[in-house]
């Protein structure tokens, strides 16, 4: 079943734990690319001085981030790499959670080759296991790009939705990764994955 509007409209650190064990699900050219979310972050703009909306800062690119909750934050890093965040919290209050990594479910052929250009037949195991392991990956596996920014999380085209699995799994509570700059907040202990999962991004 899709997540509706009020699972996001929570405090960021609920649903980003909340968001485990979760499918994430991008509907292109006729095709369920689907992915369990294994390891999130979360990002508090007005207290969180790795968020790209702290201080309650409004961009262009921030703006989503104060819109209403449940709505894709798509931005490119590096000049290369696409990183999907869902808008969490209420309407006005600038936060989200970074989906830092998947396991591939549904369309994993379709995944390997936008990753590789090669079919999952063709890839060794360390490439599967590196199909969707970080933000970028996962992106480019599900092809996910600045064009799903601002996209609705209730609509018919990316979307996340509970998994048919009754999976009991343990939680892993630490610090963020590649945020040096952000001063206090580097220890904040905001990053949370599902133990010995091998698709997390890392260890």
């Amino acid at each position: 079943m899709k997540l509706k509007r009020q699972f996001y409209n929570r405090a960021t650190l609920d649903v980003a734990k909340d968001l485990l064990g979760k499918n994430l699900v991008h509907y292109i050219n006729g095709e369920r690319l689907v992915g369990k979310i294994v390891e999130v972050e979360a990002y508090i703009g007005a207290i969180d001085k790795a968020a790209h909306s702290y201080n309650n800062k409004i961009t262009e690119r921030t703006k989503v981030m104060f819109g209403p909750p449940g709505y894709a934050y798509v931005y490119l890093i590096y000049g290369m790499y696409n990183c999907m965040n869902v808008v969490t919290q209420m309407e006005g209050e600038a936060a989200a959670v970074l989906i830092r990594a998947v396991e591939p479910i549904e369309g994993i052929n379709i995944m390997a080759h936008n990753r590789y250009g090669k079919s999952i037949e063709e890839l060794t195991k360390k490439q599967i296991i590196n199909l969707t392991s970080g933000p970028g990956k996962l992106c480019m596996a599900m092809d996910i790009t600045k064009l799903n920014n601002s996209m609705d999380l209730c609509g018919d085209i990316l979307w996340i939705e509970d998994s048919n699995e009754n999976s009991i799994f343990e939680v892993v509570t630490t610090t963020r990764v590649n945020i040096d700059y952000a001063e206090e907040a580097i220890d904040f202990p905001w990053r949370f994955y599902i133990k010995d999962n091998p698709f997390i991004s890392k260890k």
